[in-house]
C-alpha cells in the first residue's frame, strides 16, 4: 500500500513540474507591456482620502444612477507612483458610474506624458478583495459539502484554468492549431480533474474516454455547422482586434471558433460522463455476474436522465450570457428572418446547439465503454472462481 502511494505521489509531482516548466518555456516570450520613464498608460489602485467636491445629483429617470461629477484627494498605493497625492475630477454618467466615497480603494489610470509628469483618471471599483473573497467562498462550500473530494475538485479547475490561459493560449500565438492544442489539452485536464476525484481505477478511465467523445462530436458538428454557415472568428465582435494581432504573430483564428465550443461544452460533458460511469462501476460492483448489454442499457437508462438536465444547463447558460442582447432584440421588433440570419445569434446557437449534441453522445458513449471495461473485468474474476 505504502509503496503504491509513493509511487502516485511521485507521478503527481512529476506531472506538476512538467506543467510548470511547460507554462514557464511557453511564457518567457509572452507579450507584456514596457513601461518607460517618459511616456505610457499603466492601471494600479488608489485610495480615497477625501471627496473634496460633490456635484453629482440622482436621475431618478435612470434607475437612480448618479449624474455629474465629484472630485476625490488620492492617494495611489501600487506602482512606480506609489505614495503621491493627487486630486481627481470623477465625472458621472448612466454609463460610466463610478460613485465611491472616503476610505474605499478605487483602480485608477495614470497617463505619463513625460518624465514626471502624468495624470490620473479613476478607472473603476476595486474589486479583486470581492473576487478573492468568493474564489475562497467557493472553495468553502466545495469543502464543506463534498470534502476531500470537493477540494480535488477545486484544484483540477484551476489546473485547468491554469492550462487554458498559460498553455492553450501561448500555443495560439505561436501558430499551433488551436482545435489540435484544445484537444490536446482538454484531455489532459479530464484526465487529471478525473484522477484527482475518482483515482486512477476503471471508472476514471471509462469516464475519460466518454468524455473526450462526446467533446470531439460537439467540436465536428461545430465546425461543420460554422463551414456550412460560412461562420468564422471573423463575424465576432473581437475580429478587427483579432485581426491586427496577425501582423505579429502566426494566430490561426479561424480555429479559434471551434476551440471556444470544445471549451464551453467540457463542463457539462464531464459532469455527464463521470456520473454515468459511477453509477455504471456501482451496479457492476454490487452485480458481479452482470453482462455487458445489461450494463449498457443500465448506463443508457441513468444518462438520459442526466442529459436532459444539462442540455438544459449549457443552453441556458448561453441564454443567461446573452440576455441584454435578447433584451435590445425583442425592444427593436427584430423579425425571425434577419434574426436567424444574424451572426451573433447564429454562433450563439450553434455553440449552444454543437455544445448540447456533445453532450447527448456522451452518453452512449461512456456507458459502452464503461460496460466494456467493467463487464470484462466481471468475466475474469467470475472465472476466477
Amino acid at each position: 500500500m505504502k509503496k503504491e502511494f509513493w509511487i502516485k505521489t511521485a507521478a503527481l509531482i512529476a506531472f506538476i513540474v512538467i506543467t510548470v516548466i511547460t507554462v514557464v518555456l511557453l511564457n518567457k516570450d509572452r507579450p507584456r507591456f514596457v513601461f518607460k520613464d517618459n511616456f505610457g498608460t499603466e492601471y494600479e489602485t488608489a485610495r480615497v482620502l477625501a471627496v473634496t467636491e460633490d456635484n453629482s445629483v440622482v436621475d431618478t429617470n435612470t434607475d437612480n444612477v448618479r449624474k455629474g461629477s465629484m472630485d476625490f484627494k488620492l492617494e495611489i498605493l501600487s506602482g512606480r507612483y506609489k505614495g503621491d497625492i493627487c486630486f481627481v475630477r470623477n465625472h458621472l454618467s448612466a454609463l460610466y458610474n463610478v460613485v465611491v466615497k472616503e476610505g474605499d480603494k478605487v483602480s485608477v489610470r495614470i497617463d505619463t506624458t513625460e518624465e514626471g509628469v502624468y495624470s490620473v483618471s479613476i478607472h473603476n471599483y476595486y474589486r479583486i478583495p470581492l473576487i478573492v473573497g468568493l474564489l475562497v467562498l467557493f472553495l468553502a462550500v466545495l469543502a464543506a459539502v463534498g470534502g476531500k473530494k470537493g477540494v480535488l475538485a477545486f484544484a483540477g479547475l484551476v489546473y485547468t484554468f491554469i492550462a487554458i490561459v498559460f498553455i492553450l493560449i501561448p500555443l495560439a500565438f505561436k501558430g499551433v492549431n488551436p482545435i489540435l492544442a484544445t484537444v490536446g489539452i482538454l484531455l489532459v485536464t479530464t484526465a487529471f480533474a478525473f484522477i484527482l476525484i475518482g483515482g486512477t481505477g476503471r471508472k476514471t478511465l471509462a469516464a475519460t474516454i466518454g468524455c473526450m467523445c462526446g467533446v470531439v462530436f460537439a467540436a465536428l458538428v461545430g465546425e461543420l455547422a460554422a463551414r456550412i454557415g460560412s461562420l468564422t472568428i471573423y463575424q465576432t465582435d473581437e475580429a478587427e482586434a483579432l485581426l491586427l494581432l496577425l501582423s505579429s504573430y502566426p494566430i490561426k483564428l479561424r480555429g479559434l471558433l471551434t476551440s471556444a465550443i470544445l471549451i464551453s461544452a467540457i463542463g457539462a460533458v464531464m459532469d455527464v460522463a463521470m456520473s454515468v460511469a459511477s453509477s455504471v462501476s456501482e451496479i457492476a460492483t454490487l452485480n458481479p455476474g452482470i453482462g455487458f448489454k445489461k450494463l449498457f442499457k443500465s448506463g443508457l437508462n441513468i444518462g438520459r436522465d442526466a442529459m436532459g438536465t444539462m442540455a438544459n444547463t449549457l443552453v441556458l447558460a448561453y441564454a443567461g450570457s446573452s440576455l441584454n442582447m435578447m433584451v435590445l432584440i425583442y425592444s427593436y421588433g427584430v423579425s425571425m428572418n434577419r434574426l436567424l440570419n444574424t451572426d451573433f445569434v447564429a454562433i450563439e446557437l450553434i455553440m449552444a446547439i454543437s455544445g448540447s449534441i456533445g453532450i447527448v453522445m456522451t452518453v452512449p458513449c461512456v456507458s459502452f465503454a464503461a460496460a466494456k471495461i467493467f463487464s470484462g473485468t466481471n468475466k475474469l474474476s467470475t472465472s476466477k472462481k
